[in-house]
This record gives C-alpha cells, structure tokens and sequence, in this order.
C-alpha cells in the first residue's frame, strides 16, 4: 500500500508537472530551431546538401528520450512497482 501523506503526494505532482512542462518547451524549442535552420538552408544558400536534417534526426532522438521519461516511464513509477511486489508479496504469504 502506498502510506504517502498529502504533502509528498502535492510535491510528487507537483514535479510531474514540472516534467511535464519542461518537455513542452523542450518540444517548442526544437520545432522552433528546426524551422529557422530549415529556412537558413533554404533561402540565402538556395539549397544544396540537407544538412540541417543531422540537426532534426539527432536532437528529435532526445525529445524521444525526453517523451518517454516525462510520460512513459516517470519517475514515480519505481514506487508504484515496488507497491504492488510488496502487496503481492504479502498476498502469498497470506
């Protein structure tokens, strides 16, 4: 059973929210940069080799990384997994 009191609940969310948010500018931020590079490359040089796609692939693998921490696998979800062994746990033992 999870015996966690009101106040660390509040701060638990409150820094899942915080992730949360973070990711989203992180998220803003890439899309952002990743147009003005690809306006950069498209317009004073006209083209020519697509350099600005190493930018996106390499700085979309950690908004991937990002996303899935935030919201596939938060940092709570250890509590959360050893919650539910020790009530299984206890089940056996019953």
């Amino acid at each position: 059973m999870n015996n966690m009191s009101e106040e660390e609940i509040y701060e638990q969310a409150k820094k899942r929210v915080q992730a949360k948010r973070g990711f989203y500018r992180h998220l803003f931020t890439y899309i952002l940069v990743n147009i003005i590079l690809v306006l950069v490359w498209a317009f004073p040089a006209g083209g020519g080799y697509p350099w600005f796609l190493w930018v996106i692939g390499g700085w979309g693998i950690a908004i991937i990384i990002n996303f899935v921490e935030v919201f596939l696998w938060p940092k709570g979800s250890d509590q959360t997994a050893i919650d539910k062994e020790v009530d299984k746990i206890r089940g056996e033992k019953r």
